[in-house]
């Protein structure tokens, strides 16, 4: 079966801002495609078929979901359904989270989800009350209107109206009652301790009873939904905070491995160097080096 690539430079503004509006009022068949970017889709009528690959699921108004890059899908059996997508490039968008990563609904919604879309058969998506959907809809609408005009400061206010969107659709994940759902906050939940608290000392044992789960069931379940372990992910937290102290900071990488929650100076430059391909002190000279030029040039 053959599966078009939908392109960056077709969808997006020519001025390269990373954020897009399309409404589909209705949604015409399209064919199978990939794309070279993410969508955040809001069902708003109709219904139809959601396929990707062998999958399909139906969707009705008020679903939410996250299309992520090279992730091949198509809309069938469509009966006027109508969607919004905001199309986005996560490589390119540089947002201020601030305490976004408190959400578990928020890692529900734009990681764990589409990585047990096949597993939970789709139960375990967003969908939205009659009210939330007037709302979010309304947030869409300032968005696209800030697009369409790119009057002086659109990017911010653009920016400023995708992380309201963001915001309120995980706080609205987070009061979710379907079981599936809560079976995806439950590892978000520990994702959230860890993104908010990962200079702590961690036992697996405390972080599987944080979400009332048993140390087994816990381990299992947090690499089916991220792909590595808890403390993998632990460790990969731990080296990006020492990163950017490395980057803008003076203190010594032993200050730095202690500040980022290693107990071990010599086991964080092994693992640093595991993850980032070179020691802290390289990482540091080089940084360096690309300040410097940036200022002379």
């Amino acid at each position: 079966m053959s599966c078009r690539m939908l392109k960056t430079h077709d969808w997006f503004h020519s001025d390269g801002f990373p954020i897009a509006v399309e409404r589909r009022e209705p949604q015409e068949p399209f064919g199978a495609h990939i794309h070279e970017f993410s969508e955040l889709v809001i069902i708003t009528g109709g219904r139809g078929m959601h396929v990707t690959g062998r999958e399909s699921w139906p969707l009705a108004a008020g679903d939410v979901f996250v299309i992520g890059g090279r992730r091949t899908h198509e809309y069938r059996g469509l009966n006027r359904l109508c969607l919004v997508n905001i199309l986005y490039q996560p490589e390119r968008l540089v947002l201020d989270m601030d305490d976004l990563a408190a959400l578990p609904g928020y890692h529900a919604l734009f990681t764990l989800e589409p990585a047990w879309r096949r597993r939970h058969r789709f139960n375990s998506r967003l969908h939205l009350s009659h009210e939330e959907l007037g709302f979010v809809l309304g947030l869409v609408d300032e968005l696209d209107e800030e697009l369409k005009s790119r009057s002086a400061g659109f990017g911010f206010m653009a920016k400023a109206s995708f992380m309201r969107i963001i915001g309120y659709l995980s706080r609205c994940y987070g009061k979710s009652r379907n079981p599936d759902s809560r079976a995806l906050l439950r590892i978000a939940e520990a994702i959230t301790f860890l993104e908010t608290s990962f200079t702590e000392s961690v036992r697996l044992d405390d972080l599987a009873g944080k979400v009332h789960m048993s140390k087994r069931s816990f381990m299992r379940a947090f690499h089916a939904a991220t792909g590595c372990s808890p403390i993998s992910y632990l460790i990969r937290l731990r080296i990006l905070r020492a990163a950017s102290m490395l980057r803008d900071g003076n203190e010594t990488i032993t200050e730095i491995a202690f500040a980022a929650g290693f107990d071990d100076s010599n086991y964080f430059t092994r693992q640093f160097t595991r993850l980032m391909g070179m020691c802290p002190r390289n990482y540091r000279k080089q940084h360096s080096k690309t300040v410097l030029n940036a200022v002379n040039q």
